[in-house]
């Protein structure tokens, strides 16, 4: 296990969790000078992208994510997600958290399985951070937030070896295994089966600094070549152009990790098979184990990093559903699997009064208040953002 994977992880399943936001936002929000008071606009769908934005680039949260560490469970990874989605005004129920990660893991697990060599993983990173550039291209002071994070990733990886980036990619994968959400995009575009798996493709190009396949050359003791056999491969396999600039700035020519949701396309989500009978067996030992510990102090310097939004004055976060009725997403969250889900994180902390204290003042200044029934304000219409997702 590389203890270099977390950066990556979490940057590239954040910056799936932007562009799918943010292209239910576009579809849902009317002009300005049309819109009434309880109407979405583009102003507000910038506020939300910001704020998000502002937060996941926190230096003080960044600089705790670069320090080389283990991976965590999922529980825990997805616990920052959760944070990091109500950063704004907006609110989501459990079924919709549920539905948002299920699309961000699966679309960062395909760009995985696809990268040409290991090392495009940073590649595809890159492709994350400029459309999230693109996103704040009109508040210089959250750009200068990313383009820091960018000089992070460049100190942190340039000097990495093809073996090490392997290791990181093998940790990934690790990480993703087990997860085989259906995703409809993917099902029409017959790059997964019905039963969650991806299909890996084979022709196109071939890794940078390799060749087509279908040769065989022999060499004499002396490093001599002294024969040739050609063969038959079982794909129309090419070269590449050129390698992906790894610059701030430049052409990453790899297409993997930019924003699928740019064409307005519905996106559904569904369990699979083999996921529902995974989880039979699959169900967390609640005993405490030895991480336990190490998992607690994770969150708590995570999550003490990260500094949450609180909408001001008499203003009120929004509900965000992302499925089609309130009742379609009441039922979802009762057919999940209880161990494919995210709401409790077991950590017996007992022994630990400082350290539950301390957890304590964090999870306090993150708390969120509910939006309450009888509200009307801005965001009300939005109770259905995402149902084509």
């Amino acid at each position: 296990m590389s203890a270099r994977t977390l950066p990556l992880l979490f940057l590239n399943l954040g910056g799936e969790m932007l562009y799918i936001l943010d292209q239910r936002l576009r579809a849902q929000s009317i002009p300005g000078d049309k819109a009434r008071k309880d109407e979405w606009t583009d102003v507000d769908r910038k506020r939300v992208m910001n704020d998000i934005i502002t937060t996941m680039f926190n230096k003080k949260f960044m600089e705790e994510l670069f320090k080389p560490q283990e991976l965590y469970s999922k529980k825990a990874l997805r616990t920052v997600y959760d944070r990091l989605a109500h950063a704004s005004i907006m609110r989501l129920n459990q079924a919709s958290m549920d539905k948002l990660y299920d699309l961000m893991t699966m679309a960062f697990k395909y760009q995985v399985l696809l990268c040409p060599r290991p090392k495009d993983i940073l590649l595809v990173t890159f492709n994350h951070l400029d459309a999230i550039k693109d996103f704040i291209r009109d508040a210089p002071g959250i750009l200068n937030q990313v383009d820091e994070t960018f000089r992070q990733l460049t100190e942190t990886y340039s000097c990495l070896s093809a073996g090490e980036f392997q290791l990181i990619r093998q940790t990934l994968l690790i990480f993703f295994q087990d997860m085989h959400i259906r995703v409809s995009i993917f099902l029409k575009d017959k790059v997964q089966n019905s039963n969650g798996r991806f299909v890996l493709p084979i022709s196109g190009p071939v890794p940078w600094g390799t060749e087509v396949p279908g040769l065989i050359r022999m060499f004499n003791h002396n490093g001599d070549e002294v024969k040739r056999t050609e063969f038959t491969t079982g794909g129309n396999y090419v070269l590449p152009q050129r390698e992906g600039s790894f610059d701030l700035y430049g052409d990453r020519v790899l297409k993997l990790g930019t924003n699928m949701y740019s064409v307005s396309r519905p996106v559904e989500t569904h369990m699979s098979g083999s996921s529902k009978n995974l989880a039979s067996h699959a169900k967390e030992n609640i005993v405490p184990n030895p991480l336990a510990k190490e998992e607690l102090n994770f969150l708590a310097r995570l999550l003490g990093g990260l500094e949450i939004q609180k909408p001001g004055g008499s203003e009120t976060g929004f509900r965000l559903n992302l499925f089609t009725t309130d009742e379609e997403e009441e039922n979802a969250a009762l057919t999940r699997p209880e161990e494919l889900s995210y709401k409790v994180i077991n950590i017996e902390a007992t022994q630990e009064p400082g350290r539950r204290a301390e957890l304590s003042r964090i999870m306090g200044e993150l708390e969120v208040a509910e939006p309450r029934p009888g509200s009307a304000g801005k965001g009300e219409e939005l109770l259905a953002l995402m149902d084509g997702l």
